[in-house]
């Protein structure tokens, strides 16, 4: 998934609006209102987005995103479930 569907579902999750990041990141709306769009914004704009959001931006080497898509969508269970089986810790390499 796109990281622009992602920051607007997490605002609209939060209970905000575009206007309201003013108050928490100093971001104009037509500013925020571009990245959401799809806008190519700095990685230290994507931070303070992120802040703004109360989440945080994270690298997932590609042999572990099906481990942590799993985490994510299921809470933890068919990640530790899968661990369970072959005995692998699926966030050694990651952290």
């Amino acid at each position: 998934m796109k990281l622009t569907p992602q920051i607007k579902a997490r605002r609209l999750q939060l209970g905000l609006q575009q206007t309201d990041m003013k108050l928490r990141i100093g971001m104009d709306q037509q500013q925020y209102q571009r990245i959401e769009a799809g806008g190519n914004p700095r990685l230290k704009t994507l931070e303070l987005v992120a802040e703004g959001l109360e989440a945080e931006l994270v690298l997932v080497p590609k042999d572990k995103l099906l481990a942590v898509k799993a985490l994510l969508r299921d809470g933890g269970d068919e990640a530790r479930s899968a661990d369970t089986e072959t005995h692998e810790d699926p966030w050694s390499e990651v952290l």
